[in-house]
């Protein structure tokens, strides 16, 4: 059963079962609400827009249209969290905490909002390929060498888990966005950081984990049905991806929800 607040406004009949909406909140006939969403107090959520489970608002957020005449539908990701204050005008991945107005991603649920020492991978620990706390997920040191002339950092193709088909970079994102949030099917992918920093966040449905990636000499190696966002680029970020298929769009699961499905029945 939902709680609604006497002086909130809730004029959408699709609302989920255990949501909350707290004093002075509005939420618009077009909005539907999954289970346990909960929406701080004086928050307004307009137009089309789409609640995961578990999704919080928080107070005096906007999602969506001031007036709620906005043509294109707004999905609220599950379990995602809008700080107070936030305005939300575009989609919000699964778990990922966004901030500001326009908001932007600042973290995802389970991870501070800022790199920890915990999360930044350090090259000089990664010795042998290290398995992580997410099913799959390794972090596999390349050869280093360093002198006067400076630094090298190689990879045998012999040592990865896959022979790679496919190659390209990622670069010039700005620090807002966010690259990635998608499963694949059978393609694996070795990310690797060859300039700059970026934080990448792998997820197998049940454990989430996020890696501050900031020296060459490390790479992750994201297997098949794993989902995998990359965000927090540094304005000289280089991603080099090395993925073991051709491309294939019907390789990408793109719906959190279906990753779900599908992992289950993994």
């Amino acid at each position: 059963m939902s709680s609604i607040h006497l002086t909130a406004i809730v004029e959408t009949a699709a609302l989920g079962a255990g949501c909350t909406v707290s004093e002075y909140a509005s939420v618009g006939a077009q909005a539907t609400l999954d289970a346990d969403v909960r929406i701080g107090s004086g928050a307004r959520v307009m137009g089309r827009v789409t609640l995961g489970r578990g999704a919080t608002i928080g107070p005096n957020a906007v999602v969506g249209t001031l007036d709620g005449s906005g043509d294109g539908a707004i999905a609220i990701g599950r379990g995602a969290v809008v700080e107070p204050g936030s305005v939300v005008d575009a989609d919000v991945p699964a778990y990922a905490v966004v901030r500001g107005s326009p908001a932007h991603i600042v973290g995802y649920v389970d991870t501070p909002p800022d790199a920890t020492e915990a999360e930044i991978v350090d090259p000089t620990s990664i010795r042998a390929p290290t398995d992580t706390g997410v099913r799959g997920v390794v972090l596999h040191p390349l050869a280093r060498a360093t002198d006067l002339r400076g630094s090298l950092a190689a990879l045998e193709f012999r040592d990865l888990p896959f022979l790679p088909q496919r190659v390209f970079a990622v670069y010039g994102v700005p620090s807002e966005s966010v690259r990635g949030a998608h499963a694949h099917c059978a393609c694996g992918q070795l990310l690797v950081c060859v300039s700059g920093e970026v934080s990448s966040v792998a997820d197998d449905g049940s454990s989430r984990q996020e890696f501050r990636l900031t020296s060459p000499d490390t790479g992750l190696y994201i297997p098949p049905m794993i989902w995998s966002m990359q965000y927090r680029y540094s304005k000289d970020a280089v991603l080099v991806v090395l993925a073991e298929r051709p491309y294939d769009p019907d390789d990408y699961i793109r719906d959190y929800e279906e990753f779900l499905e599908l992992v289950a029945a993994y």
